[in-house]
């Protein structure tokens, strides 16, 4: 009897959310039309291709504004930051562009108003992650980070009828939720956020890694470790009842031995990946015997966000008064873009 064909299923939506698409694309066009070096505090994105792709293009990443010379531009990234931040780079009388998400501009802007109806504001997400710097630091005498389940027994508030919670945006949605239910068994009185704070593109991505994940002996996350929403995948994956999962940065990080016996395997990408590492994944796979590509849907994105307003305003200024539009501009140098590359909106 002949073995079933090995086969690869392939969730759709996978790779770069609309938050990662703009601000890496804010680089690519910064670094277009002022030229070489343009800074970026921090990475862009959490993605090690990207970053080292941008740094080849002139862009220079920095921990901290005080490493940008005195008078020149830097880019915050897709992770936002806070009033502090903002306020070093006038000091330094830095040229701003701010590449923030919109879906993270959404949850410090409730931090500011919950926290200007002196709400104690419990923020959901993990120690040390840049967006969860930068949205305390919108209310840090407010806001009280719980890093997980364990750590809602250590939540101490002033008065629990004044009491909201929020969420890093990349966070997996049954953790959360866990979270959240575990700090209502404590206090009761507990408020949602006005709306979802958990995105659109990082649930997408986990409700179609749960729909492969039963069918699939390996499931394969492209992702850097650094990236939370990466990470998140390949443990809804495993949740899901995938008998193993593995994050790569690249198909040169796939083991030979992941495979050995399995027919199926699923393969996403976190939202900061470009479509070009899942195509090399494929095709390594394929030397494998997994010549069989099915993309599993869940949902379409067509979701995209404008170009941050001081870059949008200087293209502007440069087109005659004409606006840029996003995604048809001709490369001077012929390089590919790495937006180009996305997969959003397939």
């Amino acid at each position: 009897m002949n073995e079933a064909p090995k086969k690869i299923l392939l969730a759709a939506p996978r790779g770069y959310c609309a938050g990662v698409d703009r601000a890496v694309e804010a680089v690519e066009l910064a670094l277009e039309h002022y030229g070489a070096p343009v800074y970026v505090r921090k990475e862009i994105v959490h993605n090690k291709f990207v970053v080292e792709t941008l740094t080849a293009r002139g862009a220079i990443f920095v921990a901290e504004t005080d490493e940008v010379p005195v008078g020149q531009r830097v880019i915050f990234s897709a992770h936002g930051v806070s009033p502090l931040v903002h306020a070093q780079a006038a000091e330094r009388s830095l040229e701003t562009i701010d590449a923030t998400c919109p879906l993270v501009t959404k949850v410090h802007k409730e931090a500011v108003r919950f926290a200007s109806d002196d709400y104690d504001i419990l923020l959901i997400g993990h120690h040390g992650h840049e967006e969860v710097e930068g949205t305390a630091g919108e209310a840090p005498e407010r806001i009280q980070l719980v890093d997980g389940v364990d750590a809602v027994s250590q939540v101490v508030v002033r008065d629990p009828s004044k009491l909201v919670w929020l969420s890093q945006t990349t966070l997996s949605v049954d953790e959360t939720m866990e979270t959240v239910r575990l700090l209502r068994e404590r206090f009761p009185h507990l408020q949602d956020p006005p709306s979802d704070d958990i995105c659109y593109a990082t649930q997408n991505r986990q409700v179609a890694v749960k729909k492969l994940a039963p069918e699939a002996d390996v499931v394969i996350v492209v992702g850097s470790a650094n990236s939370s929403n990466s990470v998140r995948l390949v443990e809804v994956a495993l949740e899901a009842g995938a008998r193993a999962a593995h994050r790569v940065d690249r198909a040169s990080e796939l083991v030979s031995e992941w495979f050995d016996g399995a027919r199926t395997v699923g393969l996403t990408s976190g939202a900061s990946v470009p479509e070009i590492l899942v195509r090399d994944v494929i095709e390594a796979l394929g030397r494998l015997g997994y010549l069989d590509v099915e993309e599993i849907r869940t949902v379409r994105e067509d979701l995209l966000f404008s170009l941050p307003r001081e870059l949008r305003a200087d293209l502007k200024a440069a087109n005659g008064g004409m606006p840029v539009s996003r995604h048809s501009r001709v490369r001077p140098d012929g390089r590919p873009s790495l937006v180009e590359n996305s997969s959003l909106g397939r």
